[in-house]
């Protein structure tokens, strides 16, 4: 019997990919100077080798000025180390080339998602600050004017067309988890009057003239996917019914894949738990946290959908594919602890994911400290170095060497 995950999909565009198991995006926080090393090749070979179908890359951000960590790869006109960016860009590229899995760098802008010690001041839709207590780390941003905006919206395009150039095979928007792109289209955090705020058909043209800038610079038949949360799930946020105007929208204009997450900063609900608390147990045996959404979603939509968060078995994947809820399965953290899951689920061996959910015991502590981006990013970073990842590594060196490294950032404002 044929697996439904080891079936190619043929996007809008018209590109192929050679099965349906995709990784989503992880934070890898190891640029130098805003450019790719040797690590990000070596960290996405083995992905690569390991048997995913695509990898959506870690943020890469459009302006160096606004970062959401000290080390991530900047795709910008003015780059200080232009040449090492294009040179690292196209190395990382060659993945491709060597193993067959698709490549989408995921470029991203993090309005107010940025630390102080990065950005002392950061800008948003609206001067609306985080929420206590993550309001001690980051500060109430400065509310962006018309021709910032624009300069976005320009840059996302100028970066897909340095990712084709450079060998990608496709580009994707962050729209989801809070950054700038979900700021614009949150009435709780986008409070303008302008074109650009109110209604959601107002607000969501930031996402459209990003996406319409993309497609200009990269042509028809490159695929541009995005991101999207199903729902902000805080009081005031975007909603679910603005998630399906969004995506049937972005769907109608042509784009070629949908990733449906959710949650943000101060709801940590993509992590698979509510700032340190654990989701639902109903939600835990459906295993996918945002399949319910999502099936909502697919019924509005042409083009194909991903989704991702909380998949741990083969059963349940071929489940979801068979049932026709999704077009890609998106997984994340299994692969970021065991690279060589994706083939052996394609081998037909019913091995179950290890992932299990992080805490360091202390609400306050799992609050501030985004432990389970920062303990996975460790095991991005050993890969990297062509090292086995840890599984069972504890949580309390990676808390205390993340608020060293942040420490030492603050006072010596490192930017790079």
């Amino acid at each position: 019997m044929t697996l439904k995950i080891s079936e190619s999909l043929k996007l809008p565009c018209g590109v192929v990919i050679k099965n349906r198991l995709a990784k989503s995006a992880m934070s890898e926080n190891m640029g130098t100077s805003f450019y790719p090393g040797e690590e990000f090749y070596h960290c996405y070979k083995k992905w690569g080798e390991g048997g995913l179908g695509l990898a959506m890359t870690g943020n890469i951000m459009v302006d160096s000025r606004h970062l959401g960590e000290p080390h991530n790869v900047v795709i910008e006109k003015n780059h200080k180390n232009y040449d090492k960016m294009i040179a690292g860009l196209k190395k990382w590229a060659s993945v491709i080339q060597e193993t067959g899995m698709d490549i989408w760098p995921q470029i991203n802008h993090p309005g107010k998602q940025t630390p102080k010690f990065l950005t002392p001041e950061p800008v948003a839709p609206s001067a609306v600050a985080l929420k206590p207590p993550l309001d001690k780390m980051f500060n109430t941003p400065r509310e962006l004017s018309e021709e910032e905006i624009l300069d976005i919206i320009e840059r996302f395009g100028y970066a897909a067309k340095i990712s084709k150039e450079c060998g990608f095979t496709g580009v994707q928007i962050h729209g989801a988890h809070g950054y700038l792109v979900s700021q614009f289209l949150s009435s709780s955090s986008n409070q303008r009057s302008d074109r650009w705020g109110g209604s959601i058909e107002a607000r969501f043209n930031f996402v459209k003239e990003i996406y319409l800038s993309m497609r200009k610079n990269v042509g028809d038949d490159f695929p541009i996917g995005i991101k999207l949360n199903s729902a902000d799930f805080s009081k005031g946020g975007f909603t679910h019914e603005e998630a399906i105007f969004v995506t049937k929208s972005l769907s109608e204009l042509g784009i070629d894949l949908i990733e449906i997450s959710g949650g943000t900063y101060e709801k940590t609900t993509m992590m698979g738990n509510d700032n340190g608390k654990p989701v639902k147990e109903s939600t835990r045996k459906r295993e996918a946290y945002f399949i319910e959404y999502a099936k909502d979603i697919r019924e509005h939509i042409k083009c194909p959908l991903m989704v991702t968060g909380g998949f741990r078995t083969l059963d349940f994947m071929e489940e979801t594919l068979e049932r026709d809820e999704l077009d890609l399965v998106g997984i994340a953290r299994p692969v970021a602890i065991d690279p060589r899951w994706p083939n052996q689920l394609l081998d037909n061996q019913r091995i179950e994911s290890k992932v299990k959910p992080l805490t360091s015991g202390f609400k306050i502590l799992d609050t501030i400290f985004p432990l389970e981006i920062i303990w996975y990013t460790y095991q991005i970073h050993r890969m990297g170095h062509r090292k086995d990842p840890q599984p069972k590594k504890g949580v309390y060196p990676i808390i205390f060497q993340s608020a060293w490294s942040i420490g030492m950032q603050s006072l010596r404002r490192v930017r790079g």
